[in-house]
């Protein structure tokens, strides 16, 4: 949620949240912790500003440098002292990533998630699940076919595209 959406917020809370936007996922750089959906809230907790941090899954590699990232973009703002906390309830869900964000992951080549229909919210598993076509990232075509569970992250699968031939990730919907 940016600052935008927070109409009563502080100045010093809407300032972090215009630093944060500016924090790009370290596995993903064209997308913000932001648009991602990793930046959970932004508070004020006295004279210390909070940044609460829900991971994408439990067992991130990344957790660490978000937390650092997030928190060094609100210092360099001058808006500290600072302090990142991690919520890991609810867990994170790919239809937290905004609109924004799903088309800088499209434009990078990696095809975003779908919505999650609540019947079939699960976590992420290597067996196949019935699932729409995934369309390619660079011709829209929805002949496509899944050739590894996992990409280069757990969160993605590898696809390749009948059509144009092209591999692609497929950012999976959690």
């Amino acid at each position: 949620m940016s600052a935008a959406l927070k109409p009563r917020a502080s100045a010093r809370v809407q300032a972090a949240w215009q630093a944060l936007e500016a924090v790009a996922d370290p596995e993903i750089p064209v997308i913000s912790l932001c648009d991602l959906g990793v930046v959970r809230d932004v508070r004020e907790a006295g004279a210390v500003l909070e940044i609460v941090l829900t991971p994408t899954y439990s067992g991130c590699p990344a957790t660490e440098v978000i937390a650092h990232d997030a928190q060094a973009a609100v210092e360099a703002a001058g808006l500290g002292p600072v302090r990142t906390l991690l919520q890991r309830a609810p867990a994170w869900t790919t239809d937290w990533i905004s609109a924004r964000g799903r088309a800088a992951l499209r434009e990078y080549g990696i095809a975003p998630p779908g919505p999650v229909p609540l019947e079939d919210a699960r976590p992420i598993c290597i067996t196949r699940r019935r699932q729409p076509p995934v369309p390619c990232p660079r011709c829209a075509s929805t002949r496509t076919e899944r050739i590894a569970p996992f990409g280069s992250t757990p969160c993605k699968a590898l696809y390749r595209c009948l059509a144009c031939h092209e591999p692609f990730e497929h950012f999976k919907p959690i």
